[in-house]
């Protein structure tokens, strides 16, 4: 569970958040809405633990990031297609980050066939086109078997969308029904046409289709 209390975040003068507050409950997928600038990513990072709040709280299953045991069991995310070395491969990305949380190192070969790098999983990862290295940033989302995610426009990058996000043979989104399901993870059928099929708890959708998440998960921002 993902929640926010009185949050606020001030640049000087200018204010990213202003007394935000919410809940995004286990087993329904969120879009999180609004248009560009108005602190959908502030708030994310606040939530991760990347920037801290000049007042409030977030929390992730009822604690602060910075105080999780192993977080990348806790809560998974993608914000930033390039948060990797780009010397290392996508396998030696994925090996420190089990070794960092104990996390069994089979799910080293597991997600990156779920995400589709399975063949290119060696190569240097700052080779990656956006769409790879968003592909990557979903694998280690995915890596601890989180049951919160967070997902940062995951979609960017992607030209065909609804085929690339879905792994070898169209089996990603079956997949991760079966291996997310018990542990509480948000999934859901996709919102609509171009948007992704993995799962996601709280992401910046795409304005012109908020209508297309009605009846599949919840919305978090101003109605059209």
């Amino acid at each position: 569970m993902i929640a926010a209390h009185s949050l606020a975040k001030h640049y000087g003068k200018t204010v990213a958040v202003s007394d935000l507050s919410l809940e995004v409950t286990p087993g329904v997928v969120t879009g999180f809405l609004g248009p560009n600038g108005s602190g959908k990513s502030t708030t994310m990072r606040m939530i991760m633990g990347l920037d801290t709040p000049t007042a409030g709280a977030a929390l992730v299953n009822g604690t602060p990031y910075s105080e999780l045991r192993w977080p990348l069991r806790e809560v998974g995310a993608l914000l930033d297609a390039k948060a990797f070395h780009p010397f290392r491969s996508a396998y030696n990305h994925l090996l420190i980050l089990t070794k960092t949380n104990d996390i069994p190192r089979r799910r080293i070969d597991e997600v990156p066939d779920v995400v589709g790098l399975t063949s290119v999983a060696h190569d240097r990862a700052g080779k990656y086109s956006l769409g790879m290295g968003q592909r990557l940033g979903i694998a280690g989302a995915l890596l601890g078997d989180p049951a919160v995610l967070l997902f940062d426009e995951p979609i960017n990058g992607h030209r065909h969308r609804p085929r690339r996000l879905r792994g070898r043979g169209g089996e990603a989104r079956g997949q991760h029904r079966r291996q997310a399901r018990p542990a509480g993870v948000a999934v859901g059928p996709p919102p609509g046409p171009g948007c992704s099929p993995l799962p996601r708890l709280l992401s910046p959708a795409l304005l012109a289709r908020q209508e297309q998440w009605r009846g599949h998960g919840e919305v978090v921002g101003p109605d059209p």
